[in-house]
């Protein structure tokens, strides 16, 4: 399973998974922090990844999964 960190998820957290062993790309490390919702969206399923965010101002995160038309959202403790 490949995934897709927007801007919300640390740099540290993409590290500790990577030595995990995860597939993990990282819009910062991409040059596309300004990228926008939709568009981002798109990259993950055009990649096959799976969206990793964490939204500002809200308890928890979430795990957003697009594929074949289908979004997905699972809400994460933080």
């Amino acid at each position: 399973m490949k995934f897709l960190a927007d801007m919300g998820i640390p740099m540290g957290s993409v590290a500790h998974l990577r030595r995990l062993g995860y597939n993990i790309a990282h819009l910062r490390e991409q040059g596309l922090q300004r990228l926008l919702d939709p568009e981002i969206l798109e990259k993950a399923r055009d990649e096959g990844r799976v969206l990793q965010q964490a939204a500002t101002g809200l308890a928890q995160g979430a795990t957003v999964s697009v594929r074949e038309g289908q979004i997905r959202v699972r809400t994460l403790p933080i």
